[in-house]
């Protein structure tokens, strides 16, 4: 594959500028020099990308002299997911499955390889445990994930087997193709994914898939909550109203097939 330096549309200094957006989203509010020492570039160059950034309203200045990222960035974040007419559709149901249990309930999107949560109804319990919207995760280690994986066409997940790089984030993360190819023959037969900690410690989720008007599981919907709330029983019974919830919402959205 092409390095950047060969294509010819290729703007270093947009790629750079974007760099640094992503960095003070990682890493929080940062001085310029230590922009610059993460960038490994010297201050002064550093400073010109951060001040045009902050000319175009994306940075704003702190009273310590650092850097943060404006609303500005999130405004664009909040118009990417206002475009998905999923969430006016899913949003009722979501609200029926948060009302019968009293957890989160995610909404996520299938985007090459990682999941993108697009809505969710917080827990009304004190302890919950959760991503924002516009959070990515791997699909490998999540239920919405796996629940998309799952009822992908073969080649797709085929080529998603080949290029995944697997991580241990906890004991129980999924860490090679045979063992999630082994979890994808237990959803496809339940017709729903769990995640036993696989993510983060404490964290367990039951989630499903919703096949939209292609065909697809672009979109799987998730119950998540503490460990000690979210007993096997427990599971159980959230599986049956997800796997219903998530039918007459495919059904909602003009599936062209019906779900397992």
């Amino acid at each position: 594959m092409a390095s950047h330096n060969e294509k010819y549309y290729f703007v270093s200094s947009l790629a750079k500028g974007l760099r640094i957006l992503e960095l003070i989203a990682e890493k929080g509010a940062l001085t310029a020099s230590q922009v610059a020492a993460y960038m490994q570039t010297n201050r002064a160059a550093s400073h010109r990308f951060i001040s045009t950034l902050r000319d175009l309203g994306y940075v704003e200045k702190t009273g310590d002299g650092k850097f943060t990222l404006s609303f500005k960035t999130l405004e664009l974040g909040i118009k990417k997911l206002d475009r998905f007419e999923i969430r006016q559709y899913a949003h009722p149901y979501m609200q029926e499955v948060a009302l019968a249990f009293k957890e989160t309930v995610n909404l996520g999107h299938w985007d090459g390889g990682a999941v993108v949560h697009l809505d969710k109804i917080n827990s009304t319990e004190i302890l919950r445990m959760d991503l924002g919207l516009g959070a990515q995760a791997p699909a490998y280690c999540t239920g919405l994930g796996k629940a998309i994986l799952a009822y992908l066409p073969e080649v797709e997940l085929d080529m998603y087997l080949q290029s995944v790089k697997f991580e241990a984030y906890t004991a129980n993360t999924i860490i090679t193709p045979e063992s999630l190819l082994d979890e994808i023959a237990r959803i496809r037969s339940s017709g729903y994914a769990v995640d036993n900690e696989e993510l983060s410690i404490g964290l367990r989720c039951i989630a499903a898939p919703i096949i939209d008007y292609t065909g697809r599981p672009s979109y799987a919907m998730s119950v998540s909550g503490p460990t000690q709330r979210m007993s096997d029983e427990r599971l159980q019974m959230i599986q049956e109203t997800l796997l219903s919830v998530c039918r007459r919402l495919a059904s909602k959205t003009g599936a062209k097939k019906k779900q397992q």
